[in-house]
This record gives C-alpha cells, structure tokens and sequence, in this order.
C-alpha cells in the first residue's frame, strides 16, 4: 500500500509539473527530471551569467508545460523544459549569432549539427529544442549559451 501511495504521489507531482495544475518547485522539477546534467547546467549558468532561475508556464505549441528561464540584460539566454529523465534546452539562435554558430558548429556533436541544419529559419532566427542526454550535448549547450550572450557585450 505505501508503495502504490508513493506512485500516485508522483504520477500527480508529474501531472503538475506537464499540465501546469500547480507551480511545482525547483526541487520537485529537479525530482521529475532526475538527471545530474540539469543541475550541472542550472549551476553553470548561474555562476556564469549570474542569472536566477524563473518560473513559467508556457502554452507554446513547441513544448507546452512548466519550464525555467534564464536572462541576462532582459535577454533570455536559454529556455529548460523539464522532461521525464531529460530535459530540452531551447536556444534562439537569432542572425548576430548565425555567424559564430555556424563556425562553432563542426566541433559539436552530430546530433547539434543535424538539428541546427534541419531547424528552419523563421522570421531571422532558429528555435533550437535540444534534447540533453549526455555530456558531448551538455558541452553543446554550454557553448552555444556562450554565442547567445556575446551578441549583448
């Protein structure tokens, strides 16, 4: 029986945090997420760009749900999307960063490369939806935060 309580307990935290029922914490979505890389990325970009965390929940037809934002100079460096053992970073690559990206991007992994290639461009920028699974695509991530910011110095 505490076992069954335990996993309705969770199953209703998840559908919290997915349907946006409820404003769950930072330590409820590090519970869903259950992945070291999304507290790797959260420290590095507040030690980094000395950004806080913001709570928000978003009805964009991209990625729906609860997510975290991070801004530097009223500029959102990246956007985190927590998922079930993952999280998606977004990144908005917009044209002053095209370039940097563009020779950045060999020495990123297959996958970046594959999906910065396949994202149109719309309106002058691409939405890259990242899905963070491992170290290469985490050092990925960190890289092209780092383009994002330099377009504002």
């Amino acid at each position: 029986p505490l076992k069954s309580n335990n996993a309705q307990i969770k199953n209703k935290k998840i559908n919290d945090i997915v349907k946006g029922t409820k404003k769950p914490s930072l330590k409820e979505i590090r519970e869903y997420i259950n992945n070291s890389l999304f507290d790797r990325l959260c420290m590095h970009v507040e030690t980094e760009y000395q950004s806080k965390p913001v709570l928000e929940y978003s009805r964009c037809s991209m990625q729906y749900g609860w997510n975290i934002k991070y801004k530097k100079s009223g500029r959102t460096l990246c956007t985190l999307y927590p998922m079930d053992g993952f999280f998606i970073t977004l990144i908005v690559i917009g044209e002053c960063e095209r370039t940097n990206t563009e020779i950045e991007l060999p020495f990123c992994t297959d996958y970046v490369q594959r999906l910065y290639n396949e994202t149109e461009t719309g309106m002058g920028q691409k939405w890259l939806m990242i899905h963070v699974t491992d170290d290469a695509i985490f050092e990925d991530v960190k890289q092209l935060i780092a383009i994002r910011r330099k377009k504002g110095r």
